[in-house]
């Protein structure tokens, strides 16, 4: 995989941000794969409102977004309405993040992040545009990086070291199930869960370093009383699903 975009490419090009848009599209086209098959992407030649890149093998969906320097943790995106249709719809593609440097335009980071992890809590709500803005009123959104779990941030490429297409296929597909979770409040708890894991940061836990978070998930799910019960009920769906172990009693191991 080269990591370096080819500026030959864009040298018509008088804005920058065409510039960029044809530089990091012409390079996903030639370096990446579909995380799902490992087979080749297609770019839509006449675009497509909701994607940019598609694999004729098994018919995924991906949008490219670019950011210089840091991927940050917002990913400005389109219109708000719109984003929350799609996600209620399940027609959201899955979602490429890249990240690359000024002036060598050589990538840094490149995530793909499954659309099976979004759910409508993590689209944030801009403010609308000005009365006299070309497009009076018009509200966009952001995307909430840090609202996804780590597992959810497949690298490709991370600070420049290039990831095996086996290792990139193997976690993406660790999470698959997940797609068989339609209603956003399920899905939401367990994503949740997956961040109280990620926040420990160890692959070893006890149920009770779980239950540290009871405040925090109580805030965000303000409707259930019964918080510790939930957090049991998704930690055994997720050892049912394969992503944790249960070693013991109340201890849970991550399966990697």
């Amino acid at each position: 995989m080269q990591l370096s975009l080819d500026t030959n490419l864009a040298t018509q090009y008088k804005s920058q941000s065409q510039r960029v848009r044809v530089l990091t599209e012409s390079w996903v086209k030639d370096e990446i794969f579909c995380p799902n098959c490992g087979m080749p992407l297609n770019s839509y030649k006449n675009g497509k409102p909701v994607a940019d890149f598609y694999c004729p093998n098994c018919n995924e969906d991906y949008e490219l977004k670019s950011k210089r320097d840091s991927i940050g943790r917002k990913i400005v995106n389109g219109a708000y309405r719109t984003m929350i249709q799609r996600l209620k719809s399940l027609k959201n593609p899955n979602f490429f993040l890249l990240s690359y440097q000024r002036p060598s335009y050589r990538v840094i980071n490149f995530i793909v992040i499954p659309k099976h992890f979004f759910v409508p809590k993590m689209i944030e709500k801009r403010n609308p545009l000005s009365p006299d803005a070309k497009r009076s009123r018009w509200v966009g959104c952001n995307i909430l990086l840090n609202s996804i779990p780590n597992d959810g941030k497949i690298f490709y490429v991370k600070n420049q070291e290039i990831k095996s297409k086996a290792e990139v296929i193997k976690n993406w597909r660790k999470t698959l199930f997940l797609r068989k979770t339609s209603k956003a409040e399920l899905k939401g708890w367990i994503l949740d869960i997956m961040i109280c894991i990620d926040k420990l940061g160890k692959k070893e836990f006890n149920l009770d370093e779980i239950y540290y978070f009871e405040n925090e998930l109580s805030e965000k799910h303000p409707h259930n009383k019964h918080i510790k019960d939930k957090i049991r009920q998704q930690l055994q769906f997720l050892r049912d699903k394969g992503y944790l172990e249960f070693v013991r009693k109340g201890k849970y191991k991550l399966i990697q």
